[in-house]
């Protein structure tokens, strides 16, 4: 009787996990694995379903964070991680544009084959201790130099959760320049349609038959909701008890943690 309300659950041929909140809580230790995620991970793939990390995550190059996953246990590679910098680098190389970073020291290298001279736009990521005054200050006078001022923002999320409590995230940075400069940044990463879409194409699933699962109410459910998934949030990470009285977005079922989620739709296949 208690799997009668899983409606959801059926007809799923791919998961997008979200990877901060729902596999590990990161921390300046390296962070710490959610009880069961590991062992959800080997089942999802030993199940034959298709699997992709659809990640906000701008401290670190993807292999760098796949190195790191892979010592908490968890079974992935890099091509199973979507991430923001490399859509951002395919991005200013479409439309020219020669980006200063204030990003993480460790996602410089993502942007190694970009042209960073002379820049006409800014890329904001999660610069953590990089988001000093004075870098803030930086990037506030070259975008208010510009004629059209061009802010490109690696995700818009509010706090994460870190082994020792909630970090601000980039989005708070970024409506800081918005505000300053009086302009409206480009999101790559979620929620943007355009990242979940390339998420799915890389997962080479439709919308219809993908579930993302993820801790943040409006990035990973309304987001991939609005992409025509269906969504579950996590009460683990920075899920707070508020959201479940979200004024905008219902996600399709509140799991406990990314296991239960697994067990629900293996029954299911």
């Amino acid at each position: 009787a208690a799997m009668a309300s899983c409606g959801w659950a059926r007809a799923v041929r791919g998961l997008l996990l979200d990877v901060s909140g729902v596999l590990y809580d990161s921390g300046a230790d390296g962070g710490v694995p959610i009880a069961g995620s590991a062992e959800a991970v080997r089942r999802i793939k030993a199940s034959g379903l298709k699997l992709q990390l659809c990640t906000n995550e701008t401290q670190a190059t993807r292999e760098n964070f796949v190195r790191k996953l892979r010592a908490l246990g968890f079974d992935v590679s890099v091509a199973e991680v979507t991430a923001p910098a490399p859509a951002a680098c395919r991005l200013l190389k479409e439309r020219g544009l020669r980006p200063h970073l204030l990003v993480h020291d460790d996602l410089i290298p993502e942007f190694a084959e970009v042209d960073k001279t002379n820049p006409n736009c800014v890329v904001l990521g999660d610069a953590a201790e990089n988001f000093t005054y004075a870098n803030l200050n930086e990037a506030f006078r070259l975008l208010i130099g510009m004629e059209k001022p061009v802010l490109i923002s690696l995700g818009k999320g509010r706090y994460y959760k870190e082994t020792d409590g909630l970090k601000l995230d980039v989005g708070a940075y970024m409506k800081a320049l918005e505000y300053a400069c009086d302009v409206q940044a480009e999101v790559v990463g979620k929620p943007a349609k355009t990242f979940f879409e390339s998420a799915l194409a890389e997962l080479g699933v439709p919308p219809e038959q993908a579930i993302m699962i993820g801790d943040d109410i409006v990035s990973d459910v309304g987001g991939a909701q609005q992409c025509g998934m269906r969504a579950l949030q996590v009460r683990t990470g920075k899920y707070r008890p508020s959201d479940e009285n979200h004024p905008e977005v219902k996600p399709d079922a509140y799991v406990n943690n990314l296991a239960e989620a697994v067990d629900i739709i293996l029954q299911h296949l």
